[in-house]
This record gives structure tokens, sequence and C-alpha cells, in this order.
């Protein structure tokens, strides 16, 4: 058997990121081979991280990115803010976001399998590479991917991550600001549709259901007719896209302009002579829809001295 040396345990320990006695383990069972070793940490890695899968990922980053007429915005999600911060998952998720413009994959699994920007590994390798290191449930969320002439905007340090797509006649440096305008008020106002052609029909059905609903419950209103109300109810829809539609929105920078969204593109384009249109805009906010666990603290501690965690 190999003697294996305190420096080869250092330089495997830098190579990984993991603690000393997994390196030295490591490396006795691969009798001194250092690709051997790290093959072997990799495995108890992945199989660490199939127990820890189980553990809600709420945390991490949305980040939003433009090269060019490309752009992607994507999740990735980490068990603990303390781990989101760490400078080697930064790269990763700035790593993925790269991928997904240059290699514009199909769906998740096609993007775990693309070679990851500026490495020789999948993304997918990356990411387990990188989970020896940090030791916490780590997921590719959603991502999506846009072409045009696009603005990002990333919010609270990744908290929030918007695209906005502009058609426009007018050079993408001369749309910038009105694209910075829209995003921060996607950002703010978090709205469900573009405008209020795009609003589906069973939303409105469900909307002017909910307000004969508030009718019927409404001395003044209850008696009066089906018809009527379905007419009223029409009417006060406007209240719903004012909310919901993005260029029915109050424009929140009323400093700079007081009116709606599409009120405001319109006259920007107007001031800058040519044609601008918000066709299409992404809007991610980290973790939403996923269901935090509460942990047993006391339990989790229990079970990792037992080896277990």
């Amino acid at each position: 058997m190999a003697k294996i040396s305190v420096q080869e345990i250092k330089d495997l320990m830098k190579s990984t990121g993991v603690g000393m006695m997994d390196c030295k383990n490591a490396l006795t069972e691969a009798d001194g081979n250092v690709d051997e070793a790290i093959k072997i940490l990799r495995e108890k890695g992945l199989s660490t991280q199939q127990k820890k899968s189980s553990r809600v990922a709420a945390e991490g980053i949305v980040t939003a990115v433009v090269e060019g007429n490309v752009g992607a915005v994507l999740e990735v999600n980490i068990e603990t803010d303390f781990a989101a911060n760490n400078d080697e998952f930064k790269a990763f998720v700035a790593a993925t976001a790269k991928t997904v413009i240059d290699s514009n994959p199909a769906d998740i699994d096609a993007l775990k399998a693309a070679k990851i920007s500026g490495g020789d590994k999948s993304v997918e390798e990356s990411l387990q590479d990188l989970f020896i290191k940090i030791r916490e449930n780590m997921v590719i969320r959603r991502f999506t991917r846009l072409e045009g002439t696009l603005v990002s905007y990333v919010h609270d340090g990744g908290r929030i991550g918007v695209m906005v797509k502009l058609d426009t006649d007018l050079p993408a440096d001369k749309v910038y600001e009105v694209g910075k305008n829209c995003a921060l008020q996607i950002a703010a106002m978090s709205p469900s549709f573009l405008n209020k052609e795009s609003v589906t029909a069973d939303v409105i059905e469900e909307e002017k259901k909910i307000i004969i609903a508030q009718m019927n419950e409404d001395p003044k209103m209850a008696s009066k007719p089906d018809q009527v109300k379905s007419k009223i109810a029409e009417g006060k829809l406007g209240k719903y896209y004012s909310e919901n539609c993005l260029l029915e929105q109050d424009f929140v920078r009323s400093d700079i302009f007081d009116g709606t969204v599409g009120k405001y593109v319109e006259n920007a384009a107007k001031e800058l002579g040519g044609s601008i249109k918000v066709v299409d805009y992404v809007r991610f906010e980290r973790g939403e829809g996923v269901e935090k666990k509460a942990e047993n603290f006391a339990e989790e501690v229990a079970n990792m001295a037992k080896g277990n965690g």
C-alpha cells in the first residue's frame, strides 16, 4: 500500500474542498491514486447528495443575463442563504446561465447534460463536484431563454430576476432605459399578464364570477337581474386589468412619467423618434411556490452525530 504524504492530502483538500480525514481515507482507499481518490470522494458526495435531496432547497440565486441578442433567466436553489453567498456557488450559477445562452437546451435535463460554459465537464457533473464542497442540496429549478432586443434586471442580490423583450426599430442602447424601467416595474408589481388581450378566457370568467358573488352579497345590488350584473362585472374588469396587466398598470416611476406603463412606453418611443413595444417578459422570484419544511433542528443534529445527516 502506498504511503500517503501530508502534502498529497493537502493538495487533495485544496482541489476538492473536502475535509482532511475524508481526503486521507480516499487516498488510502485509492492506494495513492489522486484521480481515483477524487472519484471516491465524488461517489461519496453523490451518496450524501441523495440522502440530503429530501431537504427543501428554497434559497439560492435568480440571475438574468443578456449577451448580444440572447438572454437567460435562471433559478438555482440551495438550502441556506449562507451557502447561496458562497463564491463558488455564485460562479456555478453564472456559468450555468451562460450555458443556457450558448447551448439553447430544450429543458432542465438537456441543460444538465450540456458541457458547462468555460469548463470541461457537464453542468450536472459540475453541480455534483460543487456539492462535495458545499454539502447542501442544490437544484437547478427553471430557466427561460429569449432572443431579440433584451434588457435584464436582478433585484436584491438575486431574489428576483427579470428580462424584458422589446420590438423596436431603434438601436438597443437607445431603448435600454425604457426596458430597464419596465423591468423595474415588473420586479416591483409582479404583473400576471403583458396586456389585457393576453388575459385568458378562464381567468376572465373566474374574475367575473368573483365580482358577481360580491354583488350578490351587497343588498343594493343583489336584486338586480343577472344580465345587468354580468354587464356591471364586465365593466369592473378594468380594475383587474390595471392591477394584473403590465401595460395597464400605473407606472411606478411617477417621477419621470404620470400614467400607465403602456403610455410611458408610447411616449418614450415618440421622444426617441421610433417605435418601441414590449412584447414579452420573464419574472422569476426565488423560491416562489417551493414549500419550506419546518426542520426539527435537535433531531437533525442527533442524526448527524449518528452519521445519518
